[in-house]
């Protein structure tokens, strides 16, 4: 007798429907460079031009993740696992370049430093912005991991460097694995700051063919390149996680106690406050510099405001909404670890990789074919900025579900509870620190949105970005001072709130001890 077929249950139906429409802008950049030919093919590649893109492009990413990946993890080791003095004081302050915008890091130097330009230029702009990106959750690994496994290496005389090789750096690799991966897309789909800083990538170059040539099939082309490199890191970051040991979350209550780091922490503490100097001092000191020294005639104080309370509402809005569909995707992948629920998690970041005008032409042609009077109004930003960062809400949702012990809903359930009860009242209450982590990642990065921005506002709507921007492709930086300070201000509540709910109080060490 043939057993009928079972169909989906909601969850994986509702799970499959956001993946399909986040990851939808692909479809339109793949049938785009479809109807290109192999004639345009065949003449784009053979540019010397797109060699050379390749080789920015993949050299800027590997070298920007490298240092990244040192600067986060020894960062982050410092303050988590040694008695520096003020390890709460260095926490937020080592977070808060993620304050300032990419784009907004490049026109600090390059404002105060004119000769901060090329392949140099951007890997010390890129890495001073996104090395918090692997400090953040490496930070949260060593802090609410079980750090038996180095303790009991302890007791066996292992010296440091022996427990931090083959310990401490194997307990945060998934978090090394998701922070590099993070790290490398921004690099992929980053606009703003390389055309600052005058160094051409494939994310410029799509630009480029949009703009000035309106080459929509060229482009498309070399966005499949982009979503090509994405996918390869995807792929890696998949096998890094499955290598990587799983971080015991906070079951035994005791943690080993801070290294002393004796005559060393007076170069720890140098080296802290020199990195903290170049990464936040630099664009602190020049914001001030130019708002001191530029004129703000041409700012009436409305300008600004208006544009503030723009580019809130439109943050806020996308950030709820990525947020809440963000939900069915982690819990799918969470509930149900099979191939096909990770699959549908992954498809999800490889719109990260995309150019944002890219994403922002695919909304664009979705409106004017199949929702025209939606065309140039606000939904239309905000779905934009959904599927441009809905793998941030998605990264923040999966992390603290990870947390969440596997029997949780099991238990609820035996107890003749719904579903749709238990994670009302079970799962969601757990997950509510990530839930607001991923809403202030949303918020303080949509805040900041130009490329797409520039493209999907309505007629007559200005937020600080495109205000920015406006002045500083005219070279008036005095000018553009004032708006990159609000985009700043703005960032800094949801770096301190990201930071906090990342963290949350710290764990007694293995005697008792809080820090």
């Amino acid at each position: 007798m043939r057993l009928p077929r079972r169909f989906p249950g909601p969850l994986p139906l509702t799970a499959g429907l956001i993946a399909l429409l986040v990851a939808s802008p692909l479809a339109f950049v793949a049938l785009q460079a479809a109807q290109a030919g192999g004639d345009t093919l065949h003449r784009l590649l053979a540019r010397p031009l797109v060699g050379t893109l390749l080789w920015h492009t993949v050299a800027l990413t590997t070298m920007v993740t490298a240092i990244t990946l040192v600067l986060g993890f020894t960062a982050a080791y410092l303050v988590e696992r040694t008695d520096l003095p003020g390890r709460r004081a260095w926490t937020v302050a080592l977070a808060m370049p993620l304050a300032v915008p990419e784009f907004v890091h490049g026109y600090c130097w390059v404002s105060l430093f004119p000769q901060v330009q090329g392949y140099w230029g951007a890997v010390l702009v890129m890495a001073s912005s996104l090395y918090p990106l692997v400090f953040l959750p490496v930070a949260a690994a060593l802090r609410h991991g079980d750090a038996s496994a180095e303790e009991v290496a302890r007791s066996l005389g292992r010296g440091r460097a022996a427990i931090l090789w083959r310990v401490t750096l194997p307990l945060t690799r998934p978090a090394l694995a998701g922070g590099a991966l993070l790290v490398s897309l921004y690099l992929l789909g980053e606009y703003g700051a390389f055309a600052m800083l005058r160094y051409t990538t494939f994310a410029t170059a799509v630009f480029t063919e949009y703009q000035t040539s309106f080459d929509i099939a060229s482009a498309s082309l070399l966005t499949l390149v982009l979503v090509a490199l994405a996918l390869l890191l995807v792929t890696l970051d998949a096998r890094a996680a499955r290598r990587g040991r799983v971080v015991r979350e906070g079951d035994t209550g005791r943690r080993c106690a801070p290294l002393a780091l004796g005559r060393w922490t007076a170069p720890a503490l140098l080296g802290l406050a020199a990195m903290v100097g170049v990464t936040l001092g630099v664009p602190v000191y020049a914001l001030v510099h130019w708002l001191l020294a530029g004129s703000s005639s041409t700012l009436p104080s409305a300008s600004i405001l208006g544009a503030t309370a723009t580019t809130l509402g439109y943050a806020l809005t996308a950030a709820a909404v990525a947020t809440a569909v963000a939900v069915p995707v982690a819990l799918y992948s969470w509930r149900r670890p099979t191939r096909t629920a990770r699959a549908v998690a992954h498809a999800a970041y490889l719109t990260r990789a995309l150019p944002g005008i890219a994403v922002a032409l695919s909304v664009v042609y979705f409106a004017i074919r199949y929702a025209q009077p939606l065309y140039q109004q606000p939904p239309l930003l905000v779905a934009g900025y959904v599927v441009l960062f809905f793998p941030l809400a998605l990264t923040s949702v999966r992390a603290s579900l990870a947390r969440v012990p596997r029997g949780v809903e099991e238990a609820a359930r035996s107890l003749g509870v719904r579903r749709a009860a238990v994670l009302a009242r079970v799962t969601l209450p757990l997950i509510l620190p990530g839930l607001g982590a991923a809403c202030a990642m949303v918020a303080l990065t949509a805040s900041t949105e130009l490329t797409a921005t520039l493209l999907l506002r309505p007629t007559g709507t200005e937020t600080l970005a495109t205000r920015f921007w406006a002045y500083t492709t005219g070279l008036s930086y005095g000018a553009a001072a004032p708006y990159a300070a609000v985009m700043v201000a703005l960032s800094v509540p949801a770096v301190l709130i990201l930071t906090r709910r990342t963290f949350g109080p710290h764990p007694a060490n293995s005697h008792g001890e809080t820090r």
